[in-house]
């Protein structure tokens, strides 16, 4: 059985949120960034972390690859023009989303005080909503792909949750619709209502 080491209001939701779309049984350990159990796994002290026997795997996109890839399911196959699609998606999104709210994060609330410059809130604000409207462009539908949902859905739509609440911009009616009813599917109801054991 899978071990998942994170919290959910963090990028190990969308670890959580796959395990559900896998159907997949797995051990959810609450726990937050530089806790023991997770330094003792990973030295950076980042979550996610997951366990599957033996192996230990960072990093919330590496971890979703590799499950997808395992179980045949949520991806295209590798070597496939599909996946390279997918695979470049993913990869805007880590850099052009996701990237620009870890950089404001960092500035609001991570860095050390004295450390934080609160103006580049403002500019990843703007970022964002330029990225996002380039990159609503490249989107299929009804899902990011097309009409397959992939791991580039759960991975942008978890970045559009948090986006919502860190107060970002989301102008796009078309946008707003998809997140929407992502966040209907049974397993995101399910990975939202994990709680602590």
């Amino acid at each position: 059985m899978y071990k998942v080491y994170g919290r959910v209001k963090s990028r190990a939701s969308r670890v959580l949120w796959l395990l559900e779309e896998l159907g997949q049984p797995y051990e959810f350990v609450d726990v937050g960034p530089h806790d023991p159990q997770v330094k003792a796994l990973n030295g950076s002290g980042k979550i996610p972390v997951l366990v599957d026997g033996d192996h230990v795997i960072t990093d919330s996109s590496a971890i979703m690859t590799y499950l997808a890839d395992k179980h045949g399911q949520l991806t295209y196959p590798a070597g496939t023009p599909e996946r390279a699609k997918q695979d470049a998606l993913l990869h805007t999104i880590l850099d052009e989303i996701d990237g620009v709210l870890w950089v404001a994060a960092r500035h609001g609330f991570v860095l050390p005080e004295d450390k934080r410059v609160p103006a580049v809130i403002d500019c990843a604000k703007w970022e964002f909503e330029r990225n996002l409207a380039r990159l609503e462009s490249r989107l299929g539908a009804p899902f990011a792909m097309g009409d397959k949902v992939t791991i580039v859905d759960i991975l942008l739509v978890h970045c559009l949750n948090w986006a919502f609440g860190a107060g970002f911009p989301i102008t796009s009616d078309r946008i707003k619709a998809y997140g929407k009813e992502m966040r209907a599917r049974p397993a995101f109801q399910r990975m939202g209502a994990l709680t602590p054991a």
